[in-house]
């Protein structure tokens, strides 16, 4: 088995870190540098960094706190928010982030997908998916989860595949910061259907979470935000379960 990796998640809304419970009620959780810098330090594989409000707001990302923040971290870093054109990638890559991650902009135009993976290439592009169940099949939200594009989820990430995503960052919105576990079936669903790395995002609430995306809904990487920001649980903390679970991860 490849080594799992362990990613907080850094929400940011005017500047601050927030975490709400299914994308509403969100709640201040620290400066994103700070935060960033102190993961960076304490085990963090990778840290996403997503500028929340950028595409309902209709502005860029944040550039100069991914700045500051690439300054002060030495793994790879993910933005994502706001992203609508190759020339805002680009400028996000030389600010210093590893990867871009892309969700609203390219369910309103998948040719950026298309150009910015044959551009970059895939291994920078993360496609995000928000998924929500609504009677038998989860369907995909645009703008932070508050339009319902009526894309199934499971079809849409075969699409963005072939697109040319490197990974996709799924986050079931029905589980978002519920701390009750990922929804299992839908990454089971996910990780069946597609070949590239599919990251669990949406309910981590203990260590046995992170071991059930992993080996019943077939992972390469776990997301998590609340537990990590309100010390709940440390990644290292993760990390020693996982291992004494016999799952590689690395330290």
């Amino acid at each position: 088995m490849h080594k799992i990796r362990i990613i907080p998640c850094l929400d940011v809304n005017n500047g601050r870190v927030v975490k709400g419970i299914n994308f509403l009620d969100l709640v201040d959780a620290g400066d994103p540098i700070t935060q960033a810098e102190y993961y960076s330090k304490n085990g963090a594989d990778e840290i996403c960094f997503l500028d929340i409000s950028a595409s309902i707001e209709g502005r860029p990302t944040i550039i100069d706190v991914v700045e500051k923040t690439a300054e002060n971290v030495f793994i790879p870093l993910t933005v994502g928010g706001g992203i609508k054109s190759i020339e805002n990638i680009n400028n996000l890559l030389k600010a210093g982030a590893d990867k871009v991650s892309i969700n609203t902009a390219g369910i309103l135009n998948h040719k950026l997908i298309i150009d910015s993976a044959n551009k970059f290439g895939s291994q920078c592009i993360v496609c995000a998916v928000d998924a929500k169940k609504i009677k038998d099949s989860w369907k995909v939200f645009s703008h932070g989860g508050t339009i319902n594009t009526g894309l199934e989820a499971i079809e849409w990430m075969q699409k963005l595949q072939s697109y040319g995503a490197g990974e996709i960052l799924l986050t079931s919105m029905d589980k978002d910061g519920t701390k009750d576990g990922f929804d299992l079936d839908l990454l089971n669903l996910a990780t069946k259907s597609l070949e590239i790395p599919v990251i669990a995002s949406g309910g981590a609430g203990s260590s046995p979470h992170f071991k059930e995306a992993i080996l019943k809904g077939g992972v390469n990487a776990v997301l998590a935000a609340s537990v990590f920001h309100f010390n709940e649980l440390s990644i290292k903390e993760v990390k020693n379960y996982l291992k004494e679970e016999g799952i590689k991860v690395r330290f």
